[in-house]
């Protein structure tokens, strides 16, 4: 760096002295400060930038594939969709979302990813594979007796993915639309063991029949409080009021291929797990999450919704 001269020329002079002293300090100042900027490095030079590469020990851009992706699209398995909760999983599968939580290993039901593989169908060799499909009944002393009115909903109906609304997964080929049958007997598909013996759950007459797309059940009028039976010999495998439109909600699973739904109650007399005999009274009618006093009543084989009036007595 060249060294700075300064020169006073005609310096204006007042009380006798110089005026020009304090100008040439501050000369002096910003030429120590050039001087020490260009010791460092040019002004034109760029601002060093740190290397984040993969020899430095960047991120890495591969993406952590989810749990089950290897399973993807194979039988007995489900890729987990947006507003998809365990429980409606497991509907949906015709299984208890203990079971599924069970077979995935989960450690909290209430959260699973989108894009997650799932088991919903029980590993070969399991006990719930291997399991008889009758279901015996404890004896029922009284209605009253049964259970205490209030029923803890499982966690998983508050699940971190937001439930979606039920899916039409399937059609009920052993159903007839309109036509009222006694308590058919089971597809020829389906083992003879597998075959229910439903009754009517509630005595009030049908104000809204099933309806594939729109209705997975029928709803059965009645008064507030009027009973509620469970419609064949079962256990209880879900009793809370976490499925958003089904209010106080009742399902029964009775074999390894038919479950019964019963919705919308204004108290559950029934807990989980509890073994019940058909013709039990389970609930109380009510109108929780619904329009009107009714039972929601659903059959499902196989996880798929199929219209209750072709498994009921006729009228």
């Amino acid at each position: 760096m060249s060294t700075f001269q300064i020169h006073a020329i005609a310096a204006p002079v007042a009380n006798g002295r110089p005026l020009w002293r304090g100008a040439m300090a501050l000369t002096l100042l910003a030429a120590a400060l050039i001087a020490t900027g260009c010791a460092g490095r040019r002004l034109a030079d760029p601002a060093p930038v740190e290397d984040r590469g993969a020899a430095g020990g960047g991120r890495s851009a591969e993406v952590k594939a989810l749990p089950g992706a290897e399973n993807a699209g194979k039988p007995g398995y489900y890729t987990v969709q947006p507003g998809d909760t365990l429980f409606r999983i497991a509907l949906d599968s015709g299984q208890t979302w203990r079971d599924v939580q069970a077979w995935n290993s989960l450690a909290n039901p209430n959260v699973i990813e989108v894009g997650q593989v799932l088991r919903v169908a029980p590993p070969v060799g399991s006990a719930a594979a291997a399991a008889p499909t009758g279901v015996t009944a404890a004896p029922v002393a009284s209605a009253a007796a049964a259970a205490p009115t209030g029923v803890t909903a499982a966690p998983v109906a508050s699940a971190t993915v937001v439930s979606r609304p039920l899916a039409s997964t399937g059609t009920g080929t052993a159903t007839a639309a309109v036509t009222p049958t006694p308590a058919p007997a089971a597809p020829a598909a389906l083992p003879a063991g597998d075959a229910v013996n439903f009754i009517w759950p509630a005595q009030g007459a049908v104000v809204a029949n099933f309806d594939e797309a729109k209705n997975k059940g029928v709803a059965i009028g009645g008064k507030v409080g009027d009973p509620v039976l469970a419609a064949a010999d079962g256990r209880v495998v879900y009793a809370g009021a976490g499925l958003r439109g089904y209010g106080n909600l009742i399902i029964l699973k009775h074999n390894n291929t038919y479950l019964t739904a019963y919705a919308h109650n204004q108290a559950l007399l029934v807990r989980e797990d509890q073994a019940v005999k058909q013709g039990q009274k389970i609930a109380e009618m009510g109108s929780s999450d619904a329009d009107r006093v009714k039972l929601h009543f659903e059959v499902r084989r196989q996880g798929k919704p199929v219209d209750p009036i072709a498994f009921l007595p006729k009228r």
